[in-house]
């Protein structure tokens, strides 16, 4: 799965991950990005729940561990990719154990998951996550050695990790609402304000474009998968 921003982030780690790789949610649906052309020569498998193109083994990683590792044939992987999937899982909390179980001690984890976004189906929708949310997610993970990222669903829009995740306050003299809504529109706001439409234009004090976190974990010590 994934998006293009998200094709963007594993490109710019992919010098300095390692194999065997493992993606999850692999399956090729005609509008999601090849991960694995990234990784030409590498020992590359790809998981998802329905057979299709991508797809090299048929797994649901919600399934008890012993049973996941015996179909794996007991591999650890150097890189588990797992871009717009945690959203779709019914159980994302065993989910992520067992993919920190598969993960090889000193692996990365590249993880993207909705912050804000439609909802969309394969085959159903559950889940939003914080940055804070992952990291509770994967409590074996060090997340501090490789910055993350916010995506707008714009190619290239990107920021930084911080509490403020591309949020749109209305008020003309907040920077990122000038940015993201331009000169014009934010000095409306403003007009809107003085004018006291706002609450009734608007009814809220913020909004929030579209946006994916995208975060790298990496495994320092040694997990055990499922309960």
């Amino acid at each position: 799965m994934g998006d293009v921003n998200q094709l963007l982030f594993v490109t710019s780690l992919s010098g300095s991950l390692e194999g065997p790789v493992l993606e999850v949610g692999s399956r090729d649906y005609g509008n999601t990005q090849d991960f694995r052309a990234l990784f030409k020569g590498a020992d590359y498998v790809g998981i998802d729940m329905q057979a299709g193109k991508g797809v090299d083994l048929v797994l649901d990683l919600t399934d008890d561990f012993e049973s996941l590792d015996r179909r794996l044939g007991g591999r650890r992987f150097g890189t588990i990719i797992c871009m717009s999937v945690l959203e779709h899982c019914r159980d994302p909390f065993r989910m992520a154990r067992n993919i920190e179980a598969l993960l090889a001690e000193g692996g990365n984890l590249v993880i993207g998951a909705p912050f804000v976004w439609e909802l969309h189906g394969f085959p159903d929708d559950y889940w939003r996550f914080t940055p804070s949310g992952i990291r509770v997610l994967f409590p074996g993970l060090d997340f501090s050695a490789v910055p993350g990222a916010a995506f707008t669903g714009r190619k290239g829009d990107a920021a930084p990790l911080d509490g403020n995740l591309f949020c749109i306050k209305f008020s003309s003299k907040n920077p990122e609402t000038r940015r993201l809504l331009g000169i014009v529109p934010s000095g409306l706001i403003g007009l809107f304000r003085k004018a006291g439409w706002m609450k009734r234009l608007f009814g809220h004090r913020c909004v929030f474009p579209s946006v994916m976190v995208s975060m790298v974990g990496r495994k320092t010590a040694p997990t055990k998968g499922g309960d």
